[in-house]
């Protein structure tokens, strides 16, 4: 086999690479970050009983930073726990009690929205070198609207009595909340994609330069 040969090879087997200690470091502590979101008190605006937290912002910044796999990750393993009786959903609630509720949208979007927008933020890190603050937070807006308020609003009409455009109207008071928590997520995640390019930046630059199989 040529050097050049052992070249490819190496390069295909990095970008094949399972995730190793570090990423699973960084998946529990992402999931550590979203149940101590949800545990700070919350400001119950919402006529469904569904507080304002910082949960969105957790979420959010968890698959900015991340990256779509290990962002889906660490919510998912941050949803499951709270499923299966720990206390980490917002006002301390756990269990499968809570798809029940009105809040049962929200939970299940978190992990699907987590990693959606950590496939955006590769985009956004592949196509873009300026205003990359900019591009997240609409890449996390965009995904916050399609995906957390559109299941959110789901759960509201499944899990309570109320019609479509209750549902949509007790959600729509989360909006102004978002926008602020979606532009503090993307400043920080590009400050740590500054301060630590290995976590996201590098993997996707190195896959950009990972040449085809023949």
């Amino acid at each position: 086999m040529s050097n050049t040969d052992t070249a490819v090879k190496n390069t295909l087997n990095t970008g094949r690479r399972r995730w190793n200690a570090t990423d699973l470091g960084l998946i529990a502590v992402f999931a550590a970050l979203v149940a101590g979101a949800a545990l700070v008190p919350g400001l119950a605006v919402n006529g469904f009983g569904v507080p304002i937290t910082f949960q969105t912002l957790a979420v959010m910044l968890t698959g900015l930073v991340l990256g779509p796999g290990r962002g889906f990750a660490a919510v998912g393993l941050y949803v499951l726990l709270g499923l299966a009786g720990l206390p980490i959903f917002s006002q301390g609630r756990s269990g499968l009690g809570i798809l029940a509720g009105p809040s049962a949208g929200y939970i299940i979007a978190f992990p699907i929205a987590a990693g959606i927008v950590g496939w955006l933020a590769t985009v956004v890190i592949r196509r873009t070198t300026k205003a990359r603050a900019l591009w997240l937070f609409l890449s996390a807006t965009v995904t916050s609207v399609v995906f957390v308020h559109s299941l959110g609003v789901a759960g509201i009409v499944l899990n309570t009595k109320a019609t479509l455009e209750q549902a949509f109207l007790s959600d729509v008071v989360f909006y102004p909340g978002d926008v602020i928590k979606n532009i503090l997520a993307a400043v920080i995640a590009v400050a740590l994609h500054r301060a630590f390019p290995d976590i996201l930046v590098r993997r996707v630059r190195r896959s950009i330069t990972q040449p085809a199989k023949a």
